[in-house]
């Protein structure tokens, strides 16, 4: 499904507005696509030496491409950083991060920007606390389970607070949508690592508790995790490699299976494009 089929998609977000034009009549007013979160929304990828680098082709940088082909008027305003967890997204310090936001954190940024901007912010993305748990992994593939139950314990009580003040800075029209998960450590199994079946039980909880605390604050879930088939363990019956459909999806959609850039957690330009797709299919 590419991700030129949007145009219906999109549809449901557009605002009407007057098109400007050399007969005095108003110009169109501007929308407004806001993309928070970690570096998922800013594109993060490793270069020719496997170092880690914001790109233009993240998921929010596609979503935005769509989007604009049935609004010409909305303008993205990428407000990710690599590296944010939910407690820094909530109260900043990050170093690299809080040097972008003048508020104080990334969520006071967005409050400050949603409470200026109204209505005309028709769309804003969500991906944020996946970071609590990538230092919960060592190059062995061995989980520290004290760093584990750190990260839970603080996205079950801080992802809430994120949600509530994000629908109340917005819009009543501000469309909000956040995401689960895929799970890159599932590329362990190549390893014979016991973190492979590890990491799948504690996604299952994180991406149960960000579903949970999104959908009790109004904001809808792209389920990124259904759409790298997280759970289909099955060997298809044409595969080429042996692979479980969840592990050759991760191979193929991140660079975690890469010899010469990976392993690294970060969507590839496919898998970019996979989580737009998601994003897509809920804002129809």
């Amino acid at each position: 499904m590419g991700i030129r089929w949007t145009a219906a998609v999109a549809a449901a977000l557009v605002v009407a507005g007057c098109s400007g034009d050399d007969t005095g009549e108003p110009a169109a007013t501007p929308h407004h696509y806001l993309s928070l979160g970690d570096s998922l929304t800013v594109g993060v990828q490793p270069d020719e030496r496997g170092r880690a680098q914001e790109t233009s082709e993240g998921y929010t940088d596609l979503l935005y491409t769509a989007l604009r082909d049935t609004d010409s008027t909305l303008r993205h305003e990428r407000m990710g950083c690599g590296g944010e967890d939910t407690t820094t997204f909530v109260g900043g310090g990050l170093p690299r991060c809080d040097d972008r936001y003048e508020a104080g954190s990334q969520l006071d940024q967005a409050e400050e920007f949603l409470r200026d901007n109204g209505d005309a912010v028709t769309l804003v993305t969500l991906t944020i606390g996946g970071n609590n748990f990538t230092g919960c992994v060592n190059d062995a593939g061995t989980i520290d389970e004290d760093c584990v139950e750190d990260g839970l314990e603080r996205l079950e009580t801080e992802v809430p607070v994120i949600a509530d003040r994000l629908v109340e800075a917005a819009g009543p029209n501000t469309r909000i949508v956040g995401m689960t998960y895929y799970n890159p450590f599932l590329a362990l199994a190549l390893v014979d690592s016991p973190g492979a079946a590890r990491s799948t039980r504690l996604l299952d909880r994180v991406n149960t508790s960000l579903t949970d605390s999104y959908e009790a604050a109004g904001i809808d879930v792209a389920d990124v995790a259904e759409a790298f088939d997280d759970a289909d363990t099955e060997v298809p019956a044409d595969s080429t490699t042996g692979l479980p459909a969840n592990l050759q999806r991760v191979c193929d959609l991140t660079w975690m299976c890469d010899t010469e850039r990976g392993p690294d957690i970060h969507t590839n330009p496919a898998g970019a494009r996979t989580i737009a797709e998601a994003f897509l299919e809920r804002v129809r």
